[in-house]
Formats: C-alpha cells, structure tokens, sequence
C-alpha cells in the first residue's frame, strides 16, 4: 500500500546553525555513548540498556533546543508492559530510530549489517541485542530474524521491526516485508502498529531538520494466533497508512 508523495519543493528557510549543532552533538556524544556500551558487556543488558536510553534522551532534548523540534505521542495505552509484542513502525528518517528507542519498552531492533561496519558506533549496537541481517541473503536474514527475534521475545524484549526496509519519503508507505508478521505468528506474540510523520521535519537523507511537532501514534493490538503472515502483515500496514494519513 502506498500513498502518493504530492509535495512541493520545501521552501522552509535552512537551519543551518541548529542542525549544524545537533550533527556536532550526536556525532560527539555518540562516540562517547558507544565505548560506554562496549566496555558495558563486563555488566548486564539492563545497564547497557540505560545508557542507551539515556542518550537518546539527550538526542531528544538537542534536538528540541537546537532545531525547535519536539514530538507528542498517541496511544502509549496500547502498550502493555507485561506483554512483549513485535513492533511494526514506518520508516521515513534517522529520528525514529533514536525517538523509539527512547520512548519504547526495552527492545531488540533490526539492523542492516552495514551499520556493523562503523567503528565504535556500529560495534555498540550489537551490545544492545541488536538482530542482524543481511540483506543481500534474504533468506538468511529471514532465518536469523525468526530465531533471534523468537528468542529475544521470549527472554521478555520487544522487537523493533522498519517493515519497509528502507527510509520512505514523507507521507508514503512503501509495500512492508513480511518477516515480521512471520515473526510474530512463529513466536505467538502480538503485533503493535506504530506511525509517525517525523520525515516532514527530518527527512530522510537531509542534514537539515526543521521546527515543529512530530506527531507518533501507537496503533491498537494486532492479534496473531490463529492467523496468517500475509493477514498480519496487511492489517499492520493498512493501519499505518490509514495514521499517517491522518497526520
């Protein structure tokens, strides 16, 4: 399902100050944060964990202070912290892969093997649980999803899942991979819809990032047991649609 992109060329003045600023920040920081990480194997995942946590929040606050962007959610109720479920969330730019894991249960995210190859900030990654996949070897990366995602669901982590494989423009959807609804369906967890508009402020492969309100909503439960992949799947993406339309 996709929507069709019908934007104008963005006229918005650049913030060339601001987000010049949050570059600085996050490049600098997240060197620091990742050999905090790394030496934090000699402790438990909770801790590493909170120091990753942490330091999204810090991305949170610069990114409010310097660009004037902030974010509001809807729908944390449909979260239940008792119940570890596969989360499916739209792709559009590089905010929500630091926001969620700010704003989200502990989790598991999955990652493009690429990121393995930046020193010190890719190798931090794998301290977190990350899952790793190649996608150059579908069907190896299908496999290793199932069993570490089955895994990390039962161990009590939620697991993060970019359905589209790839940053969308803003205001699309582009067609979801299915391997996280056959996650969910192999492992009998529930899936939770998550959408959000933050590509209109953060576009994707842009180093400016512009003022305002990213607006993120948290879908109901999507059950699984009893149903197919493909049914799964096609609900997750309807409903994420259907928001982000709405946005």
């Amino acid at each position: 399902m996709t929507q069709q992109n019908t934007s104008q060329p963005d006229l918005r003045p650049k913030n060339y100050i601001g987000s010049t600023l949050l570059f600085v920040g996050i490049f600098t920081t997240a060197t620091m944060v990742g050999i905090l990480l790394i030496l934090g194997l000699l402790t438990t995942f909770k801790i590493r964990w909170k120091i990753g946590h942490a330091w999204c929040a810090i991305i949170s606050w610069m990114t409010r202070v310097f660009c004037g962007l902030t974010y509001e959610v809807e729908g944390m109720e449909n979260f239940d912290p008792n119940q570890p479920a596969v989360i499916l969330s739209n792709h559009q730019s590089a905010w929500e892969t630091l926001a969620l894991r700010y704003i989200l249960p502990p989790h598991s995210v999955v990652i493009k093997r690429e990121l393995l190859y930046l020193p010190i900030w890719g190798w931090s990654l794998l301290t977190l649980k990350s899952i790793v996949i190649n996608r150059k070897n579908q069907r190896a990366s299908l496999r290793d999803l199932l069993e570490q995602g089955s895994r990390y669901l039962n161990e009590g982590l939620w697991v993060l899942i970019f359905p589209e494989g790839t940053r969308a423009p803003a205001r699309e959807v582009l067609k979801f991979n299915i391997g996280g609804a056959m996650l969910a369906h192999k492992a009998g967890f529930p899936v939770v819809p998550v959408a959000h508009n933050a590509g209109d402020f953060w576009p994707r492969y842009s180093f400016f990032k512009y003022p305002g309100v990213i607006k993120l909503k948290i879908g109901p439960v999507i059950e699984t047991q009893g149903r197919k992949a493909s049914e799964i799947n096609a609900d997750a993406e309807k409903w994420i649609a259907e928001a982000l339309k709405n946005m």
